[in-house]
């Protein structure tokens, strides 16, 4: 589309493109709009530089113009609107470069660019998720054109062919692996063959001995190859066939620089080190001529070690055995060797080996030929005229070059023949139905120098580019013809003149094939005979200018310069036959059959005998013709060969339907994401898509069907133009949009454009949209402009209306203050007046109160000072007296005293004198006499002072005794006192002492003090110095002790967290391990289950097999049920998976029969034949039942007479029956008592008495029965006696003919029936009670005997006990006694115990049984007598007895198993059962029958039952499992049914919530633990069965609801699409949309709800659909490009807003569903959120964590804006983010796991309904059980 096609679109602005010497194509931009005849245009460059571009004087056209960038970055190349080489280009760069999608569609044709990079997007999840898609509704891919192939094969049962070419590093190989991949997956095998891993295995052989490094690819393919992949009528892989077409032999001799020669010969150089390849005498690659040439050994990252053994491992799969595998060891070997072999000149036309040359001998040695032979026809060569034939010697080059072409002879050999057996192994062993072929063929190719090898490329390449525009030219022409538009033929490059050119007659090859044939034919002389032939008579021949030995041909793609030197050379492919004899007599086995196959080569043309073509295009060629051979060799050139296999392929690719697979080179350098445009463009030309787009571009390349151009381009139109009719809407509107009818057609179902158009329509959709939201933009900023205007003035008048306010509030507030400031200031003045007032009069009045004190004070100190002058005075004056008074007085005492003393001595002399006179004595008697009168009367008045003294004395006594206590008291304290006062005066004495000494001490303190004070103060400053040191210190150490604290702190604190986030981890980790344990476990189950499956269809085709003959009898599944238990199938499995079962192929030969198999085969049948005689047993006796219910029907009611014979009849069974019994139990007491008399001494024996005790307590009860029978025998006769006959006839001859009628055979035998079957119920009864009674007494026996061996023990003990010490042997006997006495107390306590219980259930079990009796006999009397019963009322006293005395356990014979099993789990209809009875209630029936064969202590019935309960639930979910609602009940059944197992088991963990009723009904004696864990693992399968049935239901709605369907109608935009078109968003009838999922959702919920499913169980269930959901639809949101923008992520995010709205609803917000929608909704984030700055970028890092780095950045490149105004996510934006997410550790995987399967878990959920309380409903038909 060029700027004149449209002339609208010629206007300033728009972007066009121009030729650019570097980036072959620039993007401009047009400066003013083009007016027809200007001659430049002025254009502005993206970087920003102005230019003229000057248009072409003499074509004028105008540069291309540029798609708009909402179309750059599409998936198909053909929804471009400007269909153009810059455009495809432009595309394929921003697609590899911005987004790393290496897959573009282009119409047909895949686009596959080399990454030159290992990306995550051939994993088996990519695969699973692109099986089944339609090819345009995921994003392109190699796998999708793999599924449409595989797809077409099976839909329209023709082949296919998928065709990968492209340059050589181009990436052809490994797009033809991931194809076959692809094919080996999804289809996998018919057999057990394992022909997909062969298909694969393929790909090592041929890649090491066919691929080679060259400058431009790592692992080139040097050949090129057609692989047909073979399928049955089922399309699985039986087969496959290879071709293979110009191996490139030259590269065996010669490599150029940076080169390497085959693989396989580096990998057997690298192995040369292992022992079986001693014999090869292999060296380092380095030292062999044909391996050293290229110089670069080693690939870079590749082990050739290590592609040794894989290549030696994919040999033996594809059955190559290890001799033949050292065969061709051997042979490569030989050629390496063969290269080093040298030769030495002797002169110019001759030359030798030298002797005894170790390469040569070692080369001889490894092919097994003589030395000298070889040695001599190296040198040597045979000519062979008319007349003879001789040898001449050859030169050291044409040697060399003989040596070389033995070598690519001896090699094209064996590659032919390990081609031709690993097509042998890959040969189908059964009928090929369909096939797929994969081409991976060599591009067009030119280089600097093109040979013989580029012409057959290049020649190839023509025929296949012929093929491919003529089936792109049908494919066209079948489009307009199914749409009904007008053909106009369309012009495309028809290359048949270049074909030809090359291969018609008197062409390039037939020429050459003749120049080859002549004898003296040369390079040059062929150059010749083209210039005469061709040049200057056809166009697309030319001569090079400078060169007569080259030729130029004008191909497709390019002109191309061939160099003629080599030409005949490589035709002809020559080797001399001598040296092939020589070979060929080689004692080594392999080497001659190579050659031998040379010589059985058939024509191209022709088939082989196995109907395949020829592998091998390379036959050798004699040396030259010679004449007497003309007619024997007519040996093809390799050109002919060549020409004949390419016409057989395109034969192969007519007959099929064609893919195709371009592969693109993006660069030279193998850099990963780089894009050299010069490369891909000169590959786009050469590879055929510019041809498509071309062809494409003629026509109507743009295509919409009316609904999606209605959608898109509704805003042109208006209300008017819209009608009913979507198909008249679109025309009339197109007409008035597009004036021109030829740039559009319209089809059935489509509308055509030309080129141009659709971006025509959308510059002008884009137009209207702009003017909209101009117009938009223009009311709504008015109307924002007008609502900020009045808000402004609705504000300013506010502000206004509270300034003013706030001004008028301001003024009175100052007419107030003004007002109070004068008040205050008067009353302020006043206050200041007055306080100055009263501060002058109190400073006067202090003043003069100071003054005043003074005064005062100066005068009251002047009076005291005088009076105590005065006082002074006074004293002075007193004591001066007083002093001289006491002088005077002293001195006058002193003389008074010597005075006195003198006279005193004088008087003393004087009576010295007078004592010694008589006188004296005179005078001394008068006195005495005078003195004893006065005495006498002093005595007499003493008397009577005496006397009345005594009396007072007398009276004093008594007072006296008191006070002399008292005194004495006193006395006492005194002394005490006194004592203490010459203690205190002691103590006052020895403290005056110690007041001295301390003065003194004080003195001497003081002294010391002052020294102290001195030292102190010098010590104080010492220490102020030392304390602020060490406070400066304690200060540096608070500091440090704080940053220790709170480094100790920090550290606990980040232990404590880590210590905590390791244990959330450790947490998480188990929780994990336990989860993929889980997982891990249930997915062993599922894989079980699968094999059990299998195992159940082999055993049905094996039971098929065995039924053939026998085709009356056909065995349905309703009476079929099997006793073995789940875990008892591995045996049967491992035989029946070794039957080769073949049943499509009856015409194939029958492999030799295996014995063991027959005779398994044989019991098998005998084993059927059994089971068929039994199911004819119970048929019969089913036929007998039915009979006899229709005699019943028709039968009258019997007489008086057949009653009574009836009566009798019975009371004779009845009689004898108990005789029977009563024998039995007199028979089983007999042989108690002899048991018991040999050990009547053993302690046991009172146990014995007991049992023997209950066992007569038995009989007795069993007489009471007896005795109620006979009671009932009474009633009946009564009952007889008083019915009344409604005929009251008593004729003799009536009763004679009833008698007659009755004692009728069949009668009588009808009557004796149903006495049977009443005697046969109570026979069965009485005989359960034997067998208890049975294993009672085996129980007994077996006691006895561990009493025999206690005794033995004891005996022994004390045989042991005798040989001690007397002393010792009495205390071990007593101790041994003490203890055996104890134990047998404790035993004979359990045994008591446990018959007390063993009593007990015997008398309950007897009470059953005669209620059964009863009730038997009641229903009896109701079959005689229906109308005329007498005890009718005491039926209604009997039913709330045994309502009241209901255990909750039903009974059931053994022989109804089977009938329970059909009627309750085989044939139940979930649907009805869930709707009108109680949830689970076949689960509470089977554990109410486990709890009655329990309480019968029947282990037999309990495993039977079970076992077919658990085989009858697996049955009938392989038969129904595809029924959610089956799948669901049984899983809520057998949830209900372990739940019941554990609730009654009886252990403490599960009773915790039981009432003591259901206490009372635990199970009593059986364990049932491991079938409890069997019933787990079931509920495991039946819940994965369940994932896979809502998984099979929801998986075709995810994708059209969540992603396709416009939950919000308008936001999406609908792009133009290409060829591949994709799924419509609109919604139509058929289209599932987002409320088809939530019906869906709502429809699963309420089935399980109905079957009361466990609410956890529920929650889990929830929970996976809810993870299928997400992960679907984010797995095709990362597939789909077209789904990757800003509106589609606001659908998604509504989409999940309104299945959280559904979780919200039934409450199950808690289940953990909505987690598993996280990745889905960060996803949905991450398309709407802004994608520019780091800001951006942080915040993305941060909100995707549920989503790994691989996915985040795949959204981001798939990010595709869908309207103008959107913008791209720029390539550093995603650098930033991978750059951010580098440290992230999270699964490289890209795709979530869509099948994986969460574990289940069963939570205990106890049932609170009461056992006896359940009712069975008619409906069921389990008539035969009865509630006990």
């Amino acid at each position: 589309m060029h700027l004149d096609d449209g002339q609208s679109l010629q206007i300033e602005y728009a972007r066009v493109w121009i030729p650019d010497p570097e980036e072959v194509w620039k993007s401009a931009e047009l400066l003013k709009d083009y007016k027809p005849g200007d001659k430049v245009l002025q254009l502005r460059l993206e970087e920003g530089k102005d230019l003229e571009y000057c248009l072409d004087p003499k074509t004028k056209e105008l540069p291309p113009l540029r798609n708009p960038d909402i179309l750059v970055g599409e998936n198909d190349l053909t929804a471009l609107s400007y269909l153009h080489e810059p455009a495809v280009l432009h595309n394929l760069k921003v697609r590899f470069i911005d987004s790393k999608l290496i897959y573009t569609y282009c119409g047909i044709v895949l686009v596959a660019i080399n990454p030159y990079e290992q990306l995550p997007i051939y994993g088996e999840d990519i695969i699973n998720a692109y099986s089944g898609q339609n090819m345009g509704d995921m994003d392109p891919h190699i796998f999708a054109v793999a599924e449409e192939a595989y797809k077409q094969m099976a839909r329209d049962e023709r082949n296919q062919s998928i065709i990968v070419s492209g340059e050589s590093g181009a990436g052809k190989t490994v797009s033809a692996k991931y194809a076959m991949r692809y094919f080996a997956t999804v289809s996998g095998s018919a057999s057990e063959a394992n022909v997909e891993e062969k298909v694969l295995a393929s790909n090592p052989i041929m890649e090491s001995i066919g691929n080679a490094k060259t400058t431009r690819n790592d692992n080139s393919s040097r050949f090129g190859k057609y692989i047909e992949i073979g399928f049955d009528k089922r399309y699985r892989i039986i087969g496959a066939n290879m071709r293979t077409y110009l191996l490139e032999k030259s590269r065996v001799v010669f490599q150029a620089e940076e080169e390497r020669n085959y693989h396989i010969f580096y990998q057997l150089c690298a192995s040369a080190a292992l022992p079986e390849f001693k014999t090869l005498r292999l060296g380092n690659a380095n030292y062999f001529h044909y391996t050293k040439q290229g110089g670069s050994p080693v690939i870079d990252g590749v082990d050739d070690a290590k592609e040794m053994v894989n290549t030696r491992q994919a040999c033996t799969l594809l059955g190559i055995s290890d001799s033949y595998q050292m065969g061709i060891f051997r042979i490569l070997a030989g050629i390496l060797h063969l290269g080093n072999v040298e030769f030495a000149s002797r002169d110019s036309d001759s030359c030798t080996v030298p002797p005894k040359h170790e390469p040569l001998t070692i080369f001889c040695d490894l092919m097994g030929v003589e030395y000298e032979e070889m040695a001599h026809w190296l040198c040597h060569r045979k000519l062979a005229t008319a007349t003879e034939t001789y040898i001449k010697p050859i030169s050291k080059l044409h040697a060399i070059n003989a040596r070389d072409a033995l070598a690519k002879h001896i090699y094209a050999n064996l590659f032919n023949w390990i081609v031709d057996h690993v097509n042998k192994a890959l040969h189908a062993t059964v009928k090929q139905h369909s096939f797929i072929g994969v081409l991976d063929i060599y591009g067009f190719e030119t280089f600097e120098i093109n040979s013989f090898e580029q012409f057959c490329i290049n020649y190839a390449n023509e025929k296949l580019q012929q093929q491919f525009n003529m089936h792109v030219f049908k494919l066209e022409q079948e489009e307009y013809m199914k749409e009904q538009i007008p053909w106009t033929l369309i012009d495309f490059y028809d290359n048949q003149p270049c074909i030809n050119l090359i291969e018609a007659k008197m062409g390039v090859l037939d020429l050459l094939d003749e120049e080859c044939k002549m004898p003296k034919g040369s390079d040059d002389s062929w150059a010749q005979k083209l210039y005469n032939t061709h040049l200057n008579k056809c166009a697309l021949f030319e001569k090079p200018r400078l060169s007569n030995k080259a030729f130029i041909i004008k191909h497709f793609a390019d002109k191309v310069e061939y160099q003629c030197e080599g030409f005949l050379e490589k035709n002809k492919d020559t080797v001399y036959e001598e040296q092939i004899k020589v070979l060929k007599s080689s004692k080594f086995k392999l080497l001659p059959e190579l050659f031998q196959d040379e010589e059985k080569v058939l024509s191209p043309t022709s088939a082989t005998p196995s109907g395949r073509v020829p592998l091998s295009r390379t036959a050798v060629k004699p040396a030259k013709a010679r004449p007497g051979q003309a007619s024997k060799e007519h040996k093809k050139t390799v050109g002919h060969q060549f020409r004949n296999s390419l016409h057989l392929l395109m034969e192969t690719l007519n007959a099929t339907t064609p893919h195709y697979v371009r592969c693109i080179k993006p660069n030279d350098f193998k850099f990963p994401f780089t894009f050299d445009e010069k490369r891909a463009v000169q590959q786009l030309r050469a590879c055929g898509v510019l041809e498509t787009i071309r062809i494409s571009a003629a026509g109507f390349p743009s295509r919409w069907t009316y609904q999606e151009f209605f959608s898109r381009y509704r805003v042109l139109m208006k209300q008017r133009d819209v009608l009913g009719d979507r198909k008249q809407t679109c025309k009339n509107v197109l007409e008035k949009l597009i004036k021109d009818k030829d740039k559009y057609q319209f089809g059935k179902t489509k509308i055509f454009f030309r080129a141009g158009q659709v971006a025509y329509l959308e510059k002008i959709r884009a137009d209207k949209l702009r003017a909209a939201c101009i117009r938009i933009q223009k009311t709504i900023r008015g109307w924002l402009m007008r609502k900020k205007y009045m808000r402004m003035r609705k504000a300013a008048i506010t502000i206004q209306r509270h300034v003013r306010g706030y001004q008028a509030r301001c003024y009175a507030k100052f007419l107030r203050r003004t007002r109070a400031a004068i008040t205050i200031q008067k009353f302020q003045r006043m206050y200041v007046v007055r306080k100055r007032y009263q501060c002058m009069r109190a400073t006067t009045i202090a003043l003069q109160a100071l003054l005043r004190g003074y005064m005062v004070r100066n005068k009251y100190q002047m009076m005291l000072r005088e009076h105590k002058t005065i006082i002074i005075q006074k004293h002075v004056r007193g004591w001066l007296a007083r002093v001289h008074y006491r002088r005077t007085l002293k001195a006058i005492v002193y003389l008074q005293c010597c005075y006195r003393r003198m006279m005193a001595k004088r008087e003393l002399k004087k009576l010295k004198i007078e004592a010694r006179s008589v006188e004296r004595y005179k005078k001394l008697h008068i006195g005495l006499e005078n003195k004893i009168m006065q005495l006498q009367r002093k005595i007499d008045e003493q008397n009577k002072e005496y006397k009345s003294l005594l009396e007072k004395m007398s009276n004093l006594e008594i007072t006296y005794s008191t006070e002399t206590e008292k005194l004495r008291n006193d006395v006492e304290r005194l002394r005490m006192s006194e004592e203490e006062a010459k203690n205190a005066t002691n103590r006052v004495i020895s403290l005056q002492e110690e007041i001295a000494k301390l003065r003194k001490e004080l003195h001497q303190t003081q002294s010391e003090k002052k020294t102290i004070e001195e030292w102190a103060d010098k010590y104080k400053h010492d220490t102020e110095q030392l304390v602020s040191e060490l406070k400066e210190q304690n200060t540096l150490l608070k500091t440090e002790k704080e940053e220790l604290n709170r480094r100790i702190h920090d550290q606990a604190r980040e232990i404590t967290e880590s210590m905590e986030r390791k244990l959330v981890e450790e947490t998480k980790q188990l929780e994990l391990d336990l989860n993929d344990e889980r997982l891990r476990y249930q997915n062993l189950l599922n894989e079980f289950s699968r094999l059990e499956e299998r195992y159940d269809d082999l055993k049905d085709e094996m039971n098929l097999m065995v039924s053939i003959p026998k085709p009356g009898h056909k065995r349905t599944d309703s009476t079929h049920s099997s006793n073995e238990s789940e875990y008892t199938f591995s045996s049967e499995i491992t035989e029946a998976e070794d039957l080769p079962v073949r049943m499509e192929e009856p015409s194939e030969k029958k492999a030799p029969l295996d014995m063991s198999l027959f005779l398994k085969l044989q019991k098998r049948v005998t084993e059927l034949e059994q089971e068929k005689q039994s199911l004819q047993n119970e048929l019969d006796r089913k036929e007998e039942q039915a009979l006899r219910a229709k005699a019943k029907e028709e039968e009258r009611p019997p007489i008086r007479g057949a009653e009574l014979e009836y009566e009798s009849l019975k009371r004779q069974e009845l009689e004898s029956e108990n005789k029977k019994l009563k024998n039995e139990l007199n028979e089983l007491q007999k042989a108690l008592t002899e048991t018991r008399a040999p050990e009547v001494t053993a302690p046991g024996a009172p146990a014995y008495r007991v049992l023997l005790d209950q066992l007569t307590s038995v009989s007795e009860e069993l007489e009471v029965r007896k005795e109620e029978v006979l009671i009932l025998r009474s009633q009946l006769v009564s009952q007889k006696e008083a019915i009344q006959p409604k005929n009251t006839m008593t004729d003799a001859t009536l009763l004679l003919e009833d008698v007659q009628k009755m004692k009728d055979k069949g009668e009588i035998a009808q009557a004796y029936i149903g006495l049977k079957e009443t005697n046969r119920l109570l026979e069965s009864q009485l005989q359960s009670q034997k067998k208890s009674h049975e294993n009672e007494l085996e129980s007994l026996r077996g006691e006895i005997q561990s009493l025999k061996e206690e005794n033995n023990r004891q005996q022994q003990l004390l045989a042991q006990n005798l040989q001690l010490p007397p002393e010792a042997r009495i205390e071990a006997s007593l101790q041994h006694e003490i203890t055996r006495l104890t134990n047998e107390n404790l035993d004979l306590m359990e045994q008591l115990e446990k018959q007390d219980k063993t009593v007990r259930k015997l008398k309950k079990q007897l009470k059953v049984f005669a209620k059964k009796i009863g009730e038997l006999e009641v229903g009896q009397m109701e079959n005689i007598s229906p109308g005329q019963i007498i005890d009718e009322p005491i039926r209604p006293v009997n039913i709330p007895r045994k309502e009241k005395d209901f255990q909750g356990m039903l009974e059931y014979k053994k022989e109804d198993e089977q009938k329970l099993v059909k009627n309750l789990i085989l044939e139940l209809k979930p649907r009805g059962v869930a709707v009108n009875l109680i949830p689970g209630l076949p689960a509470y029936i089977l554990f109410m029958c486990v709890r009655h064969a329990d309480y019968l202590n029947d282990d037999q019935k309990v495993r039977s039952l079970l076992t077919s309960t658990i085989n009858g639930i697996k049955k009938v979910l392989k038969k129904r499992g595809d029924d959610f609602e089956t799948v669901s009940f049984w899983l809520s059944n057998t949830c209900r049914f372990l739940h019941c197992l554990k609730q009654y088991s009886g252990e403490e963990g599960f009773m915790k919530h039981n009432t003591p009723r259901q206490n009372e009904h635990c199970l009593t004696n059986f364990d049932l633990a491991e079938y409890r864990q069997v019933l787990s693992d079931l509920a495991i399968q039946i819940y994965q069965q369940l994932v896979r049935v809502l998984e099979n239901i929801l998986q075709p709605m995810i994708v059209s609801g969540m992603l396709e369907h416009e939950t919000i109608q308008g936001v999406s935009g609908v792009k133009p699409t290409g060829l591949r078109k994709r799924t419509s968003s609109i919604a139509d009838e058929g289209t599932y949309t987002l409320d088809s999922i939530i019906r869906q959702l709502n429809s699963f919920h309420s089935v399980m709800c109905q079957h009361g499913m466990d609410p956890e169980l529920i929650k889990q269930v929830v929970k996976q659909m809810f993870y299928i959901i997400g992960a679907v639809t984010l797995n095709n949101l990362l597939l789909r490009k077209d789904m990757c923008s800003w509106s589609k992520g606001m659908q998604i995010r509504y989409n999940v807003s309104q299945l959280e709205e559904w979780l919200r609803d039934k409450n199950l917000m808690n289940s953990g569903a909505k987690e598993t929608l996280e990745p889905l909704i960060q996803a949905a984030q991450l398309l709407q959120v802004k994608k520019k700055t780091d800001e951006d970028a942080e915040a993305i890092c941060s909100m995707c964590n549920a989503l790994t780095t691989a996915q985040i950045v795949k959204v981001l490149n798939l990010y595709t804006p869908v309207n103008e105004f959107e913008e791209r996510v720029l390539v550093s934006f995603i650098r930033t983010i991978q750059v951010r997410l580098r440290d992230r550790k999270d699964s490289p995987q890209l795709l979530m796991d869509a099948k994986h399967i969460f574990p289940v878990t069963f939570p205990f959920n106890p049932s609170s309904l009461a056992l006896e309380t359940i009712q069975i409903p008619a409906s069921l038909g389990l008539g035969f059980i009865s509630r006990v």
